[in-house]
C-alpha cells in the first residue's frame, strides 16, 4: 500500500505541475499549435533522464524514489495522451503539415531530451 500512496502523491504533484505549466505556456502562444503540451513533453522528458541516472545508476536511492519521482510525478506531468488527442484533432480539422511537425517534433525533441538529460547526469 505504501508505494501505491507514493506513486498517487507524486502523480497529484505531476499532474497540477503539468496543469500549471501548460497554462503559463498557452498563455503566452496563440494555441494554433500545442506548445504547452509539446513543453511538457520535452521539460518531462529532459528530467525522467536525470532522475533515471540519479536514482538508479549514481545514487542507488531506494525504489520508493523510483516510484514517487519517475512512476508518480513524472507519470502525470507528462502527457503522451493528450499529445495524442492534440495530433488527432489537428489532422480531423485538415492542419496536416501543423499535425506532422508537430508529431516530429515531439518525438525527437523529448527522445533527445532523454538522451541529453542521461548523458549530461553521467558526467556530474
Amino acid at each position: 500500500m505504501g508505494k501505491l500512496l507514493l506513486i498517487a502523491f507524486g502523480g497529484a504533484a505531476g499532474a497540477l505541475c503539468r496543469h500549471w505549466l501548460m497554462n503559463a505556456v498557452n498563455t503566452w502562444h496563440h494555441v494554433l499549435f500545442p506548445y504547452g503540451t509539446l513543453a511538457v513533453n520535452v521539460i518531462g522528458s529532459l528530467f525522467i533522464g536525470i532522475m533515471y541516472v540519479l536514482i538508479v545508476e549514481k545514487l542507488s536511492l531506494h525504489a520508493d524514489w523510483r516510484n514517487i519521482t519517475i512512476i508518480g510525478f513524472l507519470g502525470a506531468f507528462t502527457t503522451f495522451s493528450t499529445f495524442s488527442l492534440e495530433a488527432v484533432t489537428l489532422l480531423e480539422n485538415g492542419q496536416i503539415m501543423t499535425a506532422l511537425v508537430y508529431v516530429l517534433s515531439s518525438v525527437v525533441l523529448c527522445i533527445i531530451a532523454v538522451w541529453v538529460a542521461m548523458i549530461l547526469t553521467r558526467l556530474v
